[in-house]
């Protein structure tokens, strides 16, 4: 019992950690995409989004290269993505009043984003069938190689693109007066607490699997997940409160397509090639196609998200949680450990 709650207390002083990172990395960021005189899609999509999206790249990093557990930054980060979807959104609309959606943001956004869920699960797929692991009897596994992982990175390149076409046809007028060299000193200050504050999320997600003979990767999609998503969290909520509602979603979507598509596969990237089971990937993939769905159909209903929606979004994650929790009591055996 001891044990556990130095886990949980490492748990909530990394979380700490984070968010004190992500506060220092979101307040530069936002300053840079004055600065250069992005317009507010791409200041939410791009800049924003991948800034707080450090956390999670963090954790795939880290849980690779320092502690092998690949799955562990894989879980982290679709439980993140389940996490920004669901209850960001949701709690945005409670803090901020209806979020109304644009056209953009649900044609273009939404749609890429989803094109981003389905070609990382086209990688895992394409790793089982074309470099199996043998095991006799075990589960399906398959090796994630270099050449595989550069798939999604390619089509986040492509996103980007989109993205520089959508910059370069606005008239927003770059802010001259904002000091860049001591910008990017704290926006470098944040990145640097981040990683601190991971590594304790992830040691305590391992130790937490330990302690409770489950495997880690379960621990990653709550734990881990929730600790890294408060950087999102954060301007989300703060964009939602300064009724900048293209900022909050735009946030939303480009950090979870940067998750799927650059975090994920550069952990691949340093480490060569990686196994994944495949018992494990597509029930947690199903998982956010089903919060994608939601999240897609509850934002084109209406162009607007309302309160009532907000809860179900809310309800859905508390869903998610409870199928964890029965997974780590072995009440439930949709995935197979």
């Amino acid at each position: 019992m001891f044990e556990v709650v130095t886990l949980l207390l490492m748990a909530t002083a990394g979380t700490a950690v984070v968010w004190k990172g992500s506060a220092w990395l979101e307040d530069a960021a936002n300053k840079l995409a004055v600065a250069y005189g992005l317009p507010a899609v791409v200041q939410g999509a791009v800049i924003a989004a991948v800034g707080s999206s450090t956390p999670e790249l963090a954790s795939v990093l880290l849980a690779t290269l320092l502690h092998g557990e690949f799955e562990l930054g894989v879980g982290s980060i679709v439980g993140s993505a389940v996490f920004n979807l669901l209850v960001i959104p949701g709690l945005a609309v409670l803090v901020g009043g209806g979020i109304d959606t644009t056209r953009e943001l649900v044609y273009k956004e939404s749609l890429f984003y989803m094109l981003a869920v389905a070609s990382l699960l086209l990688t895992f797929s394409l790793a089982v069938i074309y470099n199996p692991v043998e095991t006799v009897g075990g589960p399906i596994r398959g090796d994630v190689s270099r050449p595989l992982a550069l798939f999604p990175v390619a089509l986040y390149g492509l996103y980007l693109f989109t993205q520089y076409l959508d910059a370069a046809e606005s008239d927003e007028a770059a802010d001259a007066s904002i000091a860049l060299a001591r910008t990017w000193f704290w926006f470098v200050v944040g990145l640097v607490f981040i990683v601190v504050g991971v590594e304790a999320l992830v040691r305590a997600a391992i130790g937490l699997g330990d302690a409770f003979g489950t495997p880690s990767f379960l621990w990653g999609m709550t734990v881990v997940a929730a600790g890294s998503s408060l950087p999102d969290t954060f301007v989300s909520l703060t964009a939602a409160k300064a009724d900048r509602p293209t900022v909050t979603l735009a946030n939303v979507l480009g950090s979870n397509t940067f998750d799927l598509l650059v975090a994920v596969p550069v952990g691949v990237l340093v480490a060569g090639s990686l196994p994944v089971n495949f018992a494990h990937i597509v029930p947690m993939m199903g998982f956010l196609v089903l919060a994608t769905i939601v999240f897609f159909a509850i934002s084109r209903t209406g162009m607007q998200l309302s309160r009532r929606e907000a809860w179900s979004l809310l309800v859905l994650y508390a869903a998610f949680v409870c199928w964890l929790l029965l997974e780590s009591l072995r009440i439930v055996s949709v995935l197979e450990f």
